[in-house]
């Protein structure tokens, strides 16, 4: 018979918050799979638990070596315990590769449910909860992160990111001038720690408070997109191209920006400013 993988969500913050299920799982798997194996040493001596099954570590830069090591023990028969640093594996965090395979296999994979930073920052936050998207991290460079927010600009759901706190300036002035300045959105630092925060506002405040400097675990949520009522004319999408022009954007990157702004294909802005050249 071919063993189980468990998925073992652990703490985001107070240790109180571990599932009594953890534990169990901790003392008795054959196998435990730690994205930091010093932080597992911390937990079990926090929770009481003597693990009896051999510990490796898994995370970003092992994860493609060591996924064919624990099938093979999963395959062999072996109960193997995945935790990362905080909350649920897989969720922007290693898992990913190793579920894929295991199902591959015909293997069981089952979960031990816990804390979410997601599912927690997005109760917090204020906003719709009644649908959502998690994005994850964005990328660091400036310039591709500004596409991959223009990509979710006209997304009518609630989005979710998870932030490093030295590039959060960034990234929340980033939001503000793909999304407006006037979006909703909370700031969530250190859920369920000590020194847990909330911050809730426009993005554009949010982002001038965030260039003061900002520490911890960072989540933020983002109001998703109001619904388009009103139609730009050919008209004002050209004059508004020309503003950005003015002020040192490439045509190019002002197109982008103006559809992203009025709703509207990129295509449309495009052909407005083509047919305004012509005419003259």
């Amino acid at each position: 018979m071919t063993g189980t993988l468990v998925l073992a969500g652990t703490p985001i913050g107070d240790i109180a918050d571990a599932p009594p299920r953890l534990a169990e799982e901790l003392a008795g798997a054959d196998v435990i799979a730690a994205e930091d194996t010093r932080r597992l040493r911390r937990l079990t001596q926090a929770l009481g638990v003597q693990p009896s099954g051999r510990v490796v570590s898994y995370f970003e830069g092992n994860e493609a070596a060591r996924t064919p090591e624990l099938v093979e023990a999963l395959v062999a028969g072996s109960r193997v315990l995945l935790v990362t640093d905080a909350g649920m594996p897989s969720v922007s965090d290693p898992g990913y590769r190793l579920v894929a395979a295991a199902v591959e296999k015909d293997i069981r994979v089952t979960a031990v449910p816990g804390p979410s930073a997601v599912l927690t920052a997005l109760a917090l936050s204020g906003l719709p909860v009644d649908r959502f998207c998690f994005e994850g991290f964005l990328p660091r460079k400036a310039g591709e992160r500004l596409s991959r927010l223009r990509e979710v600009a006209d997304e009518r759901r609630t989005l979710v990111y998870f932030e490093a706190p030295h590039r959060l300036d960034d990234t929340l002035a980033a939001m503000a001038e793909v999304f407006g300045e006037a979006r909703r959105a909370a700031v969530c630092r250190e859920l369920t720690k000590t020194y847990e925060e909330v911050k809730r506002g426009a993005l554009g405040e949010l982002a001038s408070w965030a260039a003061e400097g900002v520490r911890g675990e960072i989540t933020v949520v983002v109001e998703g997109a109001p619904e388009r009522t009103e139609e730009i004319g050919a008209e004002e999408l050209v004059r508004r191209v020309r503003v950005r022009e003015e002020a040192g954007e490439r045509r190019k990157e002002a197109i982008a920006a103006v559809a992203v702004e009025a709703g509207v294909p990129k295509r449309v802005v495009f052909d407005a400013v083509v047919a305004a050249k012509r005419s003259g």
